[in-house]
């Protein structure tokens, strides 16, 4: 592809990201009460270290998780309460809409469920054509919203400032409450009935439905649009995480250091859980993304292979926003779909 295609297609992505409102820096914290640590420790750095290791090493007990007692279902939006208690209830209480099929199979079962993670900061009503469309290829679509996201943004942060942010133990609970009150929606899913179970993930909705499919038998397919390795190197040098960056690395710490310290929230480190885990993995690239960076996406692409982990691949010729109009739009829609409905109901 001509260099002045690439140019043209980071143009595009620069435009979209100026024109994103209320976006703010916030202050650098620690943030390890947030972990179970104390906010006076003199030094964070080496609890963070030390936290981080055990919990990616005891991942299945980080991320276990049982179902809610209060799943609640009024006008296709079900709630229930988050297995994590942030410092703020509103975001403590999960909304998901609930788009169904209305049909039962002959085993009395009510067929297959994907549920939807959308990107960083979508709103309500987006992605909702998505499962529109998830339907009338016979999937039943739950669209989750993630933390401080829409009906669970709190007080004074009308973005999800706090689902990716500068301060680093509340980012880490907010990652691994996202994977929790995913695998609750998946509890609920079962319990209504649904099944075979499947995650479509868009950009960090990508990065927490691996993780939640690493960890998660009931997830027979995945589909994922972006794909990159730690948390750390999308933040340190992502275009949509600037913001982000500036105050952690203006604190003096590396990339190589914020890798470490947020490893229980990013996709590699999990890589060794798929192996013969028989799951359907697609993964639909960007090119051209200026955000999810290419070579962090091959390097993702190459320990799946390294790994034995089976998966279908696809590049297209966009960045990260563009992947999101058409004609690319149209072409990830179709693949995604269709592998959803190949993966969940043959």
């Amino acid at each position: 592809m001509p260099t002045w295609y690439a140019k043209r297609v980071h143009r595009y992505e620069q435009m979209r990201f100026d024109q994103e409102p209320k976006r703010r820096t916030l202050p650098f914290a620690w943030g390890i009460e947030h972990l179970g640590g104390d906010p006076a420790d003199l030094h964070p750095a080496e609890f963070l270290e030390h936290y981080a290791t055990d919990a990616v090493a005891r991942s299945e007990d980080w991320y276990a998780v049982q179902a809610a007692t209060d799943y609640a279902l009024a006008d296709n939006v079900l709630t229930f309460s988050s297995a994590i208690a942030s410092p703020w209830p509103e975001n403590n209480r999960v909304h998901a809409q609930f788009f169904p099929v209305r049909h039962r199979l002959q085993d009395g079962t009510r067929g297959a469920a994907v549920v939807v993670l959308a990107q960083w900061n979508a709103k309500w009503e987006e992605q909702q054509n998505v499962c529109l469309w998830l339907n009338k290829l016979g999937l039943t679509a739950v669209k989750m919203s993630l933390p401080y996201h829409d009906r669970r943004a709190i007080p004074g942060h009308p973005r999800a400032d706090h689902l990716v942010g500068p301060n680093l133990g509340l980012t880490m609970q907010a990652g691994r409450q996202a994977v929790l009150d995913v695998r609750r929606t998946l509890r609920w899913l079962e319990q209504q009935g649904y099944g075979p179970l499947g995650i479509l993930g868009t950009s960090i909705g990508s990065a927490i439905g691996f993780i939640t499919m690493c960890h998660e038998p009931a997830v027979k397919a995945a589909a994922f649009l972006h794909a990159s390795t730690y948390f750390a190197d999308v933040v340190a040098t992502g275009l949509t995480t600037k913001t982000v960056w500036e105050p952690i690395s203006a604190e003096g710490i590396t990339q190589d250091e914020l890798r470490r310290y947020w490893s229980p929230i990013s996709p590699f480190p999990f890589i060794a859980r798929l192996h013969e885990g028989k799951k359907k993995i697609l993964l639909i690239t960007a090119k051209y993304d200026p955000t999810f960076w290419p070579e962090y996406t091959e390097a993702l692409l190459k320990r799946l292979r390294e790994g034995k982990v089976a998966f279908q691949g696809v590049s297209l010729p966009c960045g990260h926003y563009s992947l999101g109009v058409k004609p690319f739009s149209w072409i990830a829609g179709h693949r995604f779909g269709k592998f959803l409905q190949k993966a969940l109901t043959r």
